[in-house]
């Protein structure tokens, strides 16, 4: 079992005014390492109206909602956030914090870790106790995907983690005759800050997030053109999923570079990863290799992507796509 109690920590993130995914997994983290006799913290950066986040993160056993509000945080600039996780950093003084592997999270964490002398873990997909029970495992990817570490901290020191999306269980909604838990406004003073963010411009058009999709359509070179793209969105809308793209369909000018999936765009642990037109190159395995169930098409047989593929078509996507959303929609209602 894991070395008990802590007091943990969490970011929880949110994107237009609602709680992030990750944000959620991360707290179901929280909740492992803390357990039964820790106590789970977490810390809103809003400007105004964080009810319904709050209570959202009280239903599922956050014993503590530190409120962090401030109109510097409207657009949640980093340092302003940065501002705000200190803040809860010096109040609650926790033994870890954890934040989702997200952009904002992957620059919160290095700054937290050196303002605290904390250690710092990231892109965790897993969390294991040792077998001694001595110390808890932290997983996480290497040589995109291609091999696993297991990391631990050393004793005396506060812990940063950062989680990847889509791979811990979210934490669940507790009994409402169990819930404890308080909100509390956090005493928060911003700084100057270098850096203003006036405004955010969704590119893709999608509501729904690439690295929180449980489904991903992509596209590759094999579109042919932006219109292209039109039947992996017509498949991804019939799955309730997003759509992604390879470096080589962006640099090609069919899409938005907002779209790319890679080792040089967003990593990306779909429940169902559909490759369409996708050869196959190590760069964008390297950001899907670890999706639960990946289906590849694709006319030339011999395509590298059918090598990681639990599922293949050989076939011109023109062709297999329109059927397959045609027979999803059919099966689906």
């Amino acid at each position: 079992m894991f070395p008990l109690p802590r007091t943990v920590l969490v970011f929880a993130e949110t994107r237009d005014g609602s709680l992030r995914r990750v944000a959620l997994e991360a707290l179901g983290a929280a909740r492992l390492l803390a357990g039964e006799d820790g106590e789970v913290h977490a810390v809103l950066a809003c400007n105004g109206g964080a009810a319904e986040e709050a209570a959202a993160l009280l239903a599922r056993g956050t014993n503590v909602v530190h409120i962090a509000d401030d109109p510097a945080l409207r657009a949640l600039a980093p340092e302003a956030c940065f501002a705000a996780v200190g803040a809860a950093m010096a109040a609650v003084r926790p033994d870890a914090l954890l934040l989702g592997h997200t952009a904002l999270g992957r620059e919160l964490a290095p700054r937290v870790a050196v303002a605290f002398g904390a250690g710092h873990i990231a892109d965790v997909i897993a969390i294991e106790p040792a077998a001694n029970g001595a110390d808890v495992g932290f997983m996480r990817p290497l040589y995109a995907g291609k091999a696993f570490e297991r990391r631990s901290f050393a004793p005396g020191h506060p812990w940063i983690v950062t989680v990847r999306p889509n791979n811990l269980p979210a934490a669940e909604p507790v009994d409402a005759a169990e819930r404890r838990g308080t909100v509390q406004p956090l005493p928060l003073t911003v700084p100057p800050l270098y850096t203003a963010v006036r405004s955010l411009v969704r590119r893709t058009g999608d509501k729904l997030d690439l690295a929180e999709a449980d489904v991903v359509v992509s596209g590759g070179r094999g579109v042919r053109s932006a219109e292209g793209f039109a039947p992996l969105r017509d498949l991804a809308g019939t799955l309730g999923g997003a759509v992604g793209a390879s470096r080589g369909a962006c640099d090609a000018g069919y899409c938005d570079y907002a779209l790319q999936i890679g080792q040089t765009g967003k990593v990306v642990t779909p429940q169902l990863y559909i490759a369409c037109g996708i050869s196959g190159a190590i760069q964008h395995l390297a950001g899907m290799s670890q999706s639960r169930v990946i289906v590849a098409i694709n006319k030339d047989a011999d395509a590298p992507i059918f090598g990681i593929a639990d599922y293949g078509i050989v076939g011109d996507l023109f062709e297999v796509v329109p059927l397959l959303a045609s027979e999803l929609r059919r099966m689906l209602g």
